[in-house]
């Protein structure tokens, strides 16, 4: 496949399981299977549905600046830090400049790569389906089709918000496309939501096994693109097939029959804050999470999350914090907290204030003293990697920790913005549980609501986007900063330009490489 280099992996990974733990998602070829000899019986599409899943897996874990990362570094949350003797990729990302690092043509081809590797596997099995007997039971069949169109729909929103205009594929081919208008991509993922969403069974989210699609997971993520379709592009619905009281609809069908519900302790959703007290990866709270393991190895397993050892503080343990690369959390964020708020400590590593012994700031880019505790990989007490006590090759490719793409948090906040009756008790609901003994009710406002999702969803790769909706250049205008940091222990001027953000329209760097690849078919988006 001339432009895209994607061959046929659909298999990788087959391994049918029932048990109600990550192995659904683990993956070895154990056997030769071709196109060919494959589809027959309803375990087949079973098997498959696992290379769609890890697939997704492979997409959201992969190296560097994956959709979590990217996002995060993207907002005015996080900078882009990393080893004061490194090359200037995450700045080139973060200040929305490609000439901070001019070699860096191809941010992104190792995400682009998997993202259509990942879509070639839905496609593949989609087109599959009518060729299988489904007489026995039809309802399985529609549980595999909702389930790996919730997938395909997940990744191309995710494409369509860093890249604007992609090639769109609904079928396997090798052919070299034109890109899709927006419009075109937000269709097919309002589709697929939507069937997901219609097809899936209405029943408790604990009934159903860890790690697979939910009713409850697709009418959530179809809010979630209402509200970013509607917000970026001044558009009043969702081209023409979910309206506002559509998405409200399906948010209150979630918040009253899925069985989801808030933690009670905002600490206990992360493992780096909560220690013996976290509630676990299939706690009540994740409406949606993508499930990572610690078995990656270099011989084509990539189960783990992969970009998590950005986060770690740079090259220094400090019980319970394992080492990272050192992407930094900027202090405005810990400061926009209020002191009796519990989610500030059960976000961000503050290094001065718990009296952390960090002494690596020399190695140190954009060193503010503040670090992800959310995502934070995590050591033993005698200061080895837990991702290697557990048996992970080692501390970059064996961390483990899911993503949580959607929590009932963000459910609640979802519903009273788009003018739930009871949008005022979601908004105290959710800021009962920050404040716990502290909680002081204060009155709905827009303003309001945009702030409690900065502080709710801080450094989980929501802010960005939340900022876009607003519109680019209240996005910019908030992003942008001229600030003093220190590189390497000296102080040196940060600037990132309202005008930069602008300029690009808030999409990302297309790798150059895919549009030679693509004969110049493909066009690089402004700025880049």
């Amino acid at each position: 496949m001339k432009r895209f280099k994607i061959t046929f992996l659909l298999m990788l990974g087959m391994l049918a399981t029932t048990s109600c733990t990550k192995d659904f998602l683990d993956a070895e070829l154990i056997t030769e299977i071709t196109d060919e000899n494959f589809y027959k019986t309803p375990k087949d599409a079973e098997a498959a549905l696992v290379g769609v899943y890890d697939g997704m897996q492979a997409v959201v874990g992969v190296d560097g600046l994956s959709y979590p990362l990217a996002s995060m570094i993207l907002s005015d949350n996080a900078y882009g830090g990393t080893g004061n003797a490194d090359s200037f990729t995450y700045q080139a990302v973060d200040e929305f400049d490609v000439n901070r690092s001019p070699t860096d043509a191809n941010l992104y081809e190792p995400q682009w790569i998997a993202y259509y590797r990942a879509i070639f596997r839905a496609n593949t099995l989609l087109i599959k389906l009518d060729q299988i007997d489904w007489s026995e039971d039809m309802s399985r069949r529609n549980q595999i089709e909702s389930e790996t169109r919730f997938i395909r729909g997940y990744l191309y929103f995710q494409m369509v918000q860093l890249w604007g205009n992609i090639p769109l594929l609904t079928e396997p081919s090798s052919d070299n496309i034109p890109p899709a208008t927006p419009e075109e991509v937000y269709a097919v993922v309002a589709e697929d939501l939507l069937f997901a969403a219609e097809n899936l069974p209405a029943v408790a989210y604990n009934t159903v096994q860890a790690g697979r699609i939910t009713k409850w997971a697709a009418k959530s993520m179809l809010a979630r693109v209402y509200l970013y379709y509607t917000g970026y592009y001044g558009e009043s619905d969702l081209v023409g097939l979910v309206s506002q009281s559509d998405a409200l609809a399906h948010l209150e069908d979630v918040i009253a029959n899925s069985g989801h519900a808030l933690v009670p302790n905002y600490a206990n959703l992360w493992p780096a804050a909560s220690l013996e007290d976290f509630a676990g990866e299939n706690n009540q709270e994740i409406v949606f999470g993508v499930k990572f393991t610690f078995t990656s190895d270099y011989d084509g397993n990539t189960d783990g999350n992969h970009w998590m050892v950005m986060l770690g503080m740079r090259e220094f343990t400090s019980y319970p914090y394992a080492n990272g690369w050192g992407v930094t959390v900027t202090e405005d964020l810990y400061d926009a907290y209020d002191e009796t708020d519990t989610r500030q400590n059960a976000s961000i590593i503050a290094i001065e204030e718990e009296e952390i012994p960090f002494d690596n700031v020399k190695g140190q880019r954009e060193y503010t003293g503040y670090y992800s505790k959310k995502y934070a990989p995590m050591a033993t007490e005698d200061g080895s990697s837990l991702a290697v006590e557990l048996g992970g090759t080692n501390f970059m490719i064996g961390q483990f920790q899911d993503y949580f793409a959607i929590r009932y948090a963000d459910v609640l906040l979802m519903a009273a913005e788009l003018g739930s009756p009871n949008a005022q008790a979601y908004f105290d609901e959710v800021r009962q549980r920050a404040y716990q003994d502290d909680f002081t009710p204060l009155a709905l406002t827009t303003e309001r609501l945009q702030e409690e999702r900065r502080l709710e969803f801080a450094l989980e790769g929501l802010r960005y986007w939340d900022l876009l909706r607003r519109g680019v250049s209240e996005a910019a205008q908030e992003i942008a900063v001229s600030t003093t940091l220190l590189n390497g222990g000296v102080e040196a001027q940060k600037t990132i330009s309202a005008s930069n953000i602008q300029t690009t329209e808030g999409l990302q760097q297309i790798p150059n490489n895919q549009i030679t690849l693509s004969d110049g078919v493909l066009v690089q988006n402004p700025g880049w």
